[in-house]
């Protein structure tokens, strides 16, 4: 009997190519550039089960052809934003996602990005490779300590959960923006509407999910509310901000400093914000360690057995 056959968008961990060639005819994207539009069309045509990235857009017109050979989308990755969910549906896919692995690199890259911004790290890092660093002095590259701070949460979920306990070791109070009320929250935690808690937070840091709903949730008004010497981190979605408005609020002084992990354009990034000192920027590593990369590759495969063994599946999204 052969094999499935599944396509790779990408290259994944070794480890996990190495697990999915023992059970299934693989194909891996040996360029590791994402596939566009005609690309992934093919595969549906062609392939089993196509694994894409959040690299990857997955519009209506891939699902809206005839001969789709593929039965199930096992994506790499918690966001499901860049495939047409109800095409894929409607097409008689099942898709799948890799929630719950992605938590503690993801917290732990929004305290480096909080911790960078804060202290200036990354604007001295950079004067002194350039040699421009002419020694210790009082008032130099003078940061912001966070003990008594507020953190402000925007959503709730794990990886902001994680992020509030990473933040409370540093002596930081934490207010979160939800579509609701949390009942297990961290102690002292209190809930706000966006717009107070932007009002109220030293640092604030985006966990929404991508999609009409948040797109440009943080906008020019939005970065008004915040406090002058305010920082804003983003390891949620690029869109959850106006970039341009970002950009002007860093140049004229609305807020202290940014730190982005995720961007609009990826892997575009807006030109005004490359031009600015006081913001961090990131190539999108929020889940980038080894292990987590592996677990993320592992629950597709999971998803994958399941499937194609006739099991209920882990982690269906439609």
């Amino acid at each position: 009997m052969s094999k499935p056959k599944i396509l790779l968008s990408r290259r994944w961990p070794e480890a996990v190519e190495a697990r999915l060639a023992q059970s299934y005819d693989v194909t891996i994207n040996e360029a590791d550039v994402p596939l566009d539009v005609d690309g992934l069309a093919a595969a549906m045509r062609e392939y089993d089960a196509v694994c894409p990235t959040v690299t990857d857009r997955l519009p209506a017109s891939v699902f809206a052809q005839d001969g789709i050979r593929a039965r199930i989308i096992g994506n790499y990755g918690a966001g499901v934003e860049h495939i047409d969910l109800e095409a894929a549906q409607s097409a008689g896919l099942i898709v799948t996602n890799t929630p719950d692995v992605l938590t503690d690199a993801t917290a732990d890259i929004a305290m480096t990005l909080l911790l960078m911004a804060t202290r200036r790290a990354g604007e001295g890092e950079r004067e002194l490779r350039a040699g421009e660093w002419t020694g210790w002095r009082p008032t130099h590259l003078l940061g912001r300590s966070l003990s008594g701070k507020v953190l402000g949460l925007v959503g709730f979920g794990r990886i902001a959960r994680a992020m509030a306990e990473r933040a409370q070791a540093f002596g930081m109070r934490i207010a979160y923006h939800s579509r609701s009320a949390k009942d297990d929250i961290p102690a002292d935690a209190y809930h706000a509407e966006l717009a107070d808690l932007l009002a109220v937070s030293d640092v604030v840091s985006l966990h929404a999910p991508g999609g009409a709903e948040t797109h440009h949730m943080i906008d020019a008004a939005m970065l008004q509310r915040m406090k002058p010497g305010a920082v804003l981190i983003n390891t949620g979605r690029g869109t959850l901000i106006d970039e341009a408005a970002l950009a002007a609020a860093l140049r004229d002084g609305v807020i202290a400093s940014a730190g982005l992990d995720v961007f609009e354009q990826e892997p575009t990034v807006h030109p005004e914000l490359l031009a600015l000192s006081n913001v961090v920027l990131l190539p999108h590593l929020g889940s980038a360690t080894l292990e987590t990369r592996e677990a993320m590759g592992m629950k597709v495969a999971d998803n994958l057995d399941h499937f194609f063994a006739g099991e209920p599946l882990i982690d269906r999204v439609v």
